[in-house]
């Protein structure tokens, strides 16, 4: 099994859910909301304000997906993802050892 994460940019999050949704297999997904700069800042903040606010919104994806279909799931956050602009995130795979899903158990 491998963990996919992606930093995307929040307007691509529709598209993706929806690209995503139709890839048989598909696990489902966790999404929070994340904020973060690149390591090539546009221009130096001036104050402490600018400083504190020089970031950028944007949305994180975390998926536990079998072997056989991560590199397609990679494939379509990146595509569904890309504008051609600096800051249109970042995915990366890791591999999972042992996954186990919890599940509520109804009278018992």
């Amino acid at each position: 099994m491998k963990e996919i994460r992606a930093v995307i940019r929040p307007q691509r999050l529709p598209r993706l859910r929806e690209v995503l949704r139709a890839v048989p297999g598909f696990p489902g997904m966790t999404i929070s909301k994340a904020v973060g700069c690149g390591a090539t800042a546009r221009h130096v903040p001036s104050t402490i304000k600018e400083e504190l606010t020089d970031f950028t919104d944007k949305v994180r994806i975390e998926i536990v997906a079998p072997d056989e279909i991560a590199d397609t799931l990679v494939a379509c956050i990146v595509q569904v993802a890309s504008t051609g602009q600096t800051g249109d995130g970042l995915v990366w795979v890791t591999e999972i050892t042992r996954a186990v899903f919890i599940r509520k158990t109804v009278g018992g």
